[in-house]
């Protein structure tokens, strides 16, 4: 039997996993990947290609990088290539009808989220911010929507207390490599057919903005330790620590929960474990963090240097 015609549209690392795992079955065939652009980046702004992309020159397979997915020439190139199934995983772009309807056997997107949950582009972030016990990956037959397709598969992991975004991100690609490898064959034999999303239980994950990263004291203590898992690698939760003549911005890389109180913002204890910080319920401990153009500390290395009084306030 013939291996299955896939062309692989996907961006960033988390796509990685799923294009390996293509690779690395027999049962298909990569005819040729589709990516976004090459991205200028770090202080020479020089043009980096993406994480697909990277795998994709190694392999020596062809690459496509519309900066449209609706551009006329690069839906001629799409259809060139005769794909029997599209396989899409954090692509980047909406796709039109046209595509969605090319290949025989359809589209079809790894998503990181439990559908019709966290809908989007930032679902693993979402997760960890909203507390929730538990996420996971569906594998969807793409339509015109935004993440609104029928389901073919999914698989849950429960979200650990030692967890933030870049572990769990690592995690449910994983997941979802291995899931995607699994459910192709089923679902292009006629054995999975789609089902519709439940109606109830629908919300959307917005991108993330830096801002989303700055700590509102005001806040519970599970809020703000959320927010800092969160917020891991980008942008990281930041506060500020007042100086003259002009406050410096702290990022907050680990920390965890504490029994204590006083004012949201309030330095209460700075030593050796930690620096104790209160809460609008509670108090969160900082254990690992970084001043603004320095390194990452522990708290016991921050204070040698920049030591912290307690009573002092954090923010702005």
């Amino acid at each position: 039997m013939a291996a299955l015609r896939i062309v692989f549209m996907g961006t960033p690392q988390l796509a990685s996993e799923s294009l390996l795992a293509l690779l690395r079955t027999l049962a298909f065939r990569v005819a040729a990947v589709v990516t976004q652009p090459d991205q200028p980046q770090g202080r020479g702004l020089k043009l980096q290609a993406p994480p697909v992309k990277q795998i994709a020159l190694a392999e020596q397979l062809p690459v496509l990088q519309p900066e449209s997915a609706r551009d006329g020439k690069f839906f001629q190139e799409l259809g060139g290539l005769q794909p029997e199934l599209i396989v899409v995983a954090a692509y980047g772009q909406i796709l039109p009808q046209t595509i969605l309807d090319l290949p025989s056997h359809g589209c079809i997107n790894v998503h990181t989220s439990l559908l019709p949950r966290y809908r989007g582009a930032a679902p693993i972030q979402r997760a960890i911010l909203n507390g929730d016990a538990e996420t996971g990956v569906t594998i969807m037959k793409m339509d015109s929507g935004m993440d609104t397709g029928g389901i073919l598969a999914q698989e849950k992991t429960a979200i650990h207390p030692d967890d933030n975004a870049q572990t769990l991100h690592d995690r449910l690609g994983r997941m979802g490599a291995g899931l995607l490898v699994n459910t192709i064959p089923d679902y292009v034999a006629g054995k999975l057919p789609p089902r519709p999303q439940p109606e109830e239980g629908v919300s959307y994950a917005a991108k993330i903005k830096k801002q989303d990263g700055q700590i509102d004291w005001n806040q519970p203590a599970r809020s703000v330790w959320n927010r800092v898992r969160a917020m891991i690698p980008w942008p990281g939760a930041f506060t500020h620590l007042p100086a003259s003549p002009q406050s410096h911005l702290l990022k907050i890389w680990e920390a965890e929960i504490a029994e204590s109180s006083g004012r949201p913002g309030q330095v209460l204890a700075a030593a050796k474990d930690g620096i104790l910080v209160a809460c609008g319920a509670g108090a969160l401990r900082i254990l690992v963090l970084q001043r603004e153009g320095g390194r990452r500390m522990s708290a016991q290395e921050f204070l040698a240097g920049h030591p912290i009084a307690p009573g002092k306030h954090l923010g702005q």
